[in-house]
């Protein structure tokens, strides 16, 4: 079925991104509708957002415009943008996705922020980890802005370690993959307190807020990347703070991205393991999204 409103045939930028948005509000609210469509009809034309707004009154040829009706379709069966187009951006980048990566998302970008402004004075000499890459999109952000002199990023899931690595290259960070499940082995060739930086964002949903989430999450999004046993919520955070330990150099720095019902108790976690400075850090909505927290002694 289609939703377009207008002739194929004679259809303007403007017509064309205005019927996708109208369609995409039966799944989403109109400001977030018009942004799928607007990356959509970039996407399509290979155009910026500036060229889209400034060439609106243009006609599009017909076959641009199925192309962006056989899109519609695939967007109306709840399927992510990021995934119909198999773009995601982030930090100035734009990265490959699949179904095995999760989507990058802004608060994501926001911890890889606070990593760099808190990490550009340790520049030199620079080592990271990073837990659960999926897409890479963590690792490659912090490679490009602070040039560590090594970058390990590691995951369990074979298909995500591949579109990471095709990032990769795509963008010339030599960063070090590896494949492994980190609640039951350690990463390889890391010298014990080695690391200037450990970060991830690990699973942290619990398994009983899957009937508050969305059906384009819940239905394409990887489950192992999101979910976490309902009596067991610090998990991940348990088992990479006791990482730290052993790979962190004096004064190292560890980042969670976190579920924010579980702040305060991450940071008791992370206290009684003998961490100092720790302190959760909100996002650009208030909201405690991240930790921040050192490895006692003093930086070299």
């Amino acid at each position: 079925m289609s939703f377009f409103v207008y002739p194929l045939a004679a259809m303007t930028i403007r017509q064309l991104t205005a019927s996708l948005t109208d369609s995409l509000q039966a799944l989403y609210p109109e400001p977030e509708a018009a942004a799928i469509a607007g990356l959509v009809l970039e996407h399509v034309l290979t155009i910026s957002p500036l060229q889209r707004r400034m060439q609106a009154n243009e006609e599009v040829a017909p076959a641009v415009a199925r192309q962006v009706e056989a899109i519609q379709q695939r967007l109306l069966r709840h399927e992510p943008v990021q995934y119909v187009l198999g773009v995601a951006h982030f930090a100035g980048m734009d990265l490959e996705v699949t179904p095995a990566t999760l989507i990058p998302r802004p608060e994501t970008e926001e911890l890889v922020q606070l990593i760099v402004e808190e990490q550009q004075a340790h520049r030199i000499g620079l080592t990271l980890l990073d837990i659960g890459t999926g897409s890479g999109c963590i690792a490659l952000a912090l490679y490009q802005a602070l040039k560590p002199q090594r970058a390990i990023a590691v995951d369990i899931s074979v298909e995500a370690l591949n579109v990471a690595r095709r990032n990769a290259v795509r963008y010339g960070c030599a960063v070090e993959f590896q494949q492994l499940d980190i609640l039951q082995a350690t990463p390889a060739d890391i010298l014990p307190h080695s690391l200037q930086v450990l970060v991830s964002n690990p699973p942290y949903v619990l398994e009983n807020e899957r009937p508050l989430m969305r059906r384009n999450v819940l239905d394409y999004e990887p489950a192992t990347a999101l979910f976490v046993p309902d009596n067991d919520p610090l998990l991940f955070y348990r088992r990479i703070a006791e990482l730290g330990r052993e790979l962190l150099k004096p004064g190292g720095a560890l980042y969670f991205e976190i579920n924010e019902q579980y702040a305060r108790e991450l940071c008791q976690l992370l206290t009684a393991v003998g961490y100092q400075a720790i302190a959760p850090r909100p996002d650009l909505f208030g909201k405690d999204r991240m930790v921040r927290a050192t490895w006692p002694g003093q930086a070299s």
